[in-house]
């Protein structure tokens, strides 16, 4: 098992046999290696002297079995499976059923009474803490059964001690639930972990499945392993994709030729099959909570096609501020997304980013055509937030420097936001890259005309004094002679800059 896993593992093992909290939840972005990881800890918690491992129920849509995504399922599995494990348990559990037979019909709520806390009575005395496995609680399709069981679990009352370790895509109907407080409940978020330590236990994860293959050919070299981990971008679900894509044949020349495929071009479709279904998977599901809302659907693709664009990592507020609309409206956008999106907690901590570059060649690609986006969308968009923020937001001292004289501060660097040092430094790239850009002549041309000097001000503040004579070279070539303003500018005023 890889360090950074190995690590998590040891620490779910140490909270099992120590931590007073009764929750543990693993949360993590699609693909992370959540079931992996709940999979291998289940096995070392059966193997634990000083745990009772009670059981686990593993949630799942791909496998077309309706009690896998039925959260009313879980407690009565969980319930079975300590009663296989401990006798006291399954004779006080039998004796519950003789009353009421049809339990698992009944709400969580009352499931959870019966089946778990009544009979756990009859083990108050058992030295050691009865753990229980929840895994992908995402998968399950009724959302409001998910909060009722995570609710239940939360305020389970019972002398023995019980704890449950649980693993979800940081939905919101589950990051907003109880198990969410880190005042009640260990939380481990597997996409804060640092990419470098991750992509490190990808390369072993990779090197371990070549290295198993028989050797009468070497077909691949170590740093042929270091670039897929490099491309994998902490996403175990890929790397275990490409291990079955590039193994699915015996021959060694096929598998340099499949390996060379992949690192030349990662979005093969043979490749890449295995995450679309994933895809199709999420996006459905966001696409089908807005089925009766054609405009938030529309909303909700520019957003993304703005994060798949952006040239730098933006925060909530300054893309909200670039699109011109709330940045609550903006996060509630992105709330059925969070599995291949990561939005950060804060509204103004930069990292807003899809969670890895496949789910952008699928969007543009090959999703269904309801979800497709366009390759030009987020330039556009973009394009135009910059040129309105400017002209909104740049005037005279916007820095609010003491003097010209004086090199600039800290202090004018703090004045000046996250979106408008985007609007600044990156307008011109994204009108670049429009094929018609004739529509935004007038906005162009009414934003730098009277600003200019306003822009360059930012720009010196920023320290980019020498990027803003190449940024006016990009506008001459690609603004139409409807603003050959650019070029007056240029020649008259900034032609120094660029030497």
């Amino acid at each position: 098992m890889p360090g950074t896993r190995l690590s998590i593992l040891s620490m779910f093992v140490k909270w099992a046999q120590d931590d007073p909290m009764r929750i543990f939840w693993l949360a993590g972005l699609a693909g992370t290696g959540k079931t992996s990881i709940a999979v291998t800890l289940c096995c070392m918690l059966q193997n634990d002297a000083k745990v009772l491992f009670g059981g686990a129920f593993f949630c799942s849509r791909t496998t077309n079995v309706t009690e896998l995504t039925d959260a009313r399922h879980i407690i009565p599995t969980l319930a079975t499976a300590l009663a296989m494990r401990l006798p006291s348990f399954a004779s006080a559990l039998a004796a519950e059923l003789n009353t009421d037979p049809h339990v698992a019909l009944k709400p969580i709520s009352g499931q959870i009474s019966i089946l778990l806390q009544q009979p756990l009575a009859a083990v108050s005395s058992l030295a050691s803490p009865v753990i229980f496995v929840v895994d992908a609680l995402d998968e399950c399709s009724n959302e409001n059964e998910v909060k009722k069981l995570l609710q239940a679990i939360s305020t389970l009352a019972c002398d023995a001690t019980v704890k449950f370790i649980l693993t979800s895509r940081p939905e919101t109907h589950i990051s907003t639930s109880p198990i969410s407080s880190s005042d009640t409940n260990s939380i481990l978020r597997l996409h804060t972990i640092d990419l470098a330590e991750i992509t490190e236990d990808v390369r072993l994860y990779i090197n371990d499945a070549f290295s198993r293959q028989p050797l009468d050919e070497k077909w691949y070299t170590e740093s042929d392993v270091i670039a897929l981990a490099d491309r994998a971008e902490g996403l175990f679900i890929f790397a275990s994709t490409i291990i079955s894509y590039i193994l699915d044949t015996e021959s060694p020349g096929r598998r340099m030729a499949r390996l060379q495929k992949v690192l030349s071009a990662v979005n093969t479709e043979a490749a890449t099959g295995p995450l679309d279904a994933m895809y199709d998977l999420v996006v459905t599901r966001a696409a089908s909570a807005r089925k009766t809302d054609t405009e938030e659907l529309d909303e909700t693709k520019r957003v993304l096609a703005c994060i798949l664009t952006a040239r730098v990592p933006l925060s909530i507020r300054a893309l909200a501020e670039l699109l011109n609309c709330e940045a609550t409206e903006l996060r509630g956008s992105l709330q059925q997304l969070h599995s291949v999106v990561h939005v950060p907690d804060e509204y103004d901590q930069p990292g807003l980013r899809t969670l890895h570059a496949s789910f952008g060649d699928y969007l543009f690609e090959r999703a269904a055509q309801r979800v497709r986006i366009s390759r030009t969308l987020g330039d556009d968009a973009l394009a135009r937030g910059c040129i309105q923020l400017m002209q909104k937001r740049l005037h005279f001292n916007v820095s609010q420097s003491r003097s010209s004289f004086e090199p600039n501060l800290q202090a004018a660097l703090d004045n000046i936001t996250l979106s408008l040092k985007y609007a600044c430094m990156q307008w011109v790239y994204h009108i670049e890259k429009l094929r018609h850009t004739s529509m935004l002549d007038n906005e162009i041309y009414n934003s730098f005309r009277p600003r200019f000097l306003f822009w360059l001000e930012v720009m010196s503040v920023l320290g980019q004094v020498q990027r803003a004579a190449a940024m006016l070279i990009m506008a001459i070539a690609s603004v139409s002679d409807r603003c050959n303003y650019f070029r007056a500018i240029y020649s008259c005023r900034c032609c120094s800059l660029s030497r």
